[in-house]
């Protein structure tokens, strides 16, 4: 029998790997306040909570979850810096992927490049293991600090803060980023485009440096840089606003589209 270690106000950043021969080798990292139920949802899918990048490749295994974050906040954070190592600006020391290192292998080596720089190497943090098969030693010039334990075996959440679960959006955070700049977004300040199949997420500048024409201050209308769709200006900012649910944003789309003309010949 498993022996489970409960933890209070869980924060932990964790890193999957994907098990299904078709897709053997990718890896996925995310932020969890309950492991046992995120790695569930993975495997089920976009529909029951999963991400879409890891949607419809499964199995996948949570080989490992690095805990004991203060708040939700220092785990996004870490959790956005191991996926953007090139782009985080206390990570300048990390070279790019070599041309034979396995994607799984990056990842380890950027994880044990930040755990020796500020502000991580500074937090109680706990590194587990949760899969034995996936288990590799750190270089020995690249050690956690001795502050941080390195466990075996799995963890559940003993208990979940309401922000923390607000944070959660039943998805990764790395729904998060915004798509032109790639740095973290807050919930309340995420901008969307107006097509429901459409996964944009932009900071609300981003967004209006899209729509915005040469001369112009404000913007009219524009096009969404992801799906390609055009929409009015003021239609983007009331969907941000609240002002339409998905019924109404279905109905401005297709008007949209009849408006500007189809982009497809006859």
């Amino acid at each position: 029998m498993e022996h489970f270690h409960p933890v209070e106000q869980f924060y932990g950043v964790y890193l999957l790997y994907c098990l299904n021969p078709k897709y053997t080798g990718r890896v996925y990292i995310g932020y969890t306040v309950d492991p046992n139920r995120r790695i569930k949802q993975h495997n089920k899918g976009k529909k029951f909570g999963g991400a879409w990048k890891t949607s419809s490749k499964g199995p996948w295994t949570m080989v490992m979850i690095i805990h004991g974050f203060p708040n939700d906040i220092s785990a996004l954070r870490f959790e956005w810096a191991w996926q953007h190592p090139h782009v985080s600006r206390r990570l300048h020391g990390v070279t790019k992927k070599k041309p034979r290192e396995k994607v799984y292998d990056f990842h380890l080596r950027v994880l044990a490049e930040m755990l020796q720089v500020g502000p991580w190497n500074r937090l109680p943090l706990t590194i587990r293991w949760l899969n034995d098969e996936f288990v590799r030693d750190f270089p020995n010039n690249k050690c956690p600090p001795l502050h941080m334990p390195i466990c075996y075996g799995p963890v559940i959440s003993k208990k979940t803060t309401k922000s923390a679960e607000k944070l959660y959006h039943s998805q990764s955070f790395d729904d998060s980023i915004c798509y032109s700049c790639s740095a973290f977004i807050e919930p309340s300040k995420r901008m969307t485009c107006l097509s429901s199949s459409c996964d944009l997420i932009c900071h609300i500048n981003c967004m209006a440096k899209f729509f915005l024409s040469k001369g112009e201050y404000v913007p009219i209308e524009g096009t969404c840089p992801k799906c390609k769709s055009q929409f009015l200006w003021g239609d983007v900012v009331r969907k941000f606003k609240g002002c339409y649910n998905n019924e109404d944003v279905q109905i401005n789309i297709e008007e949209g589209n009849d408006f500007y003309g189809s982009d497809e010949e006859d």
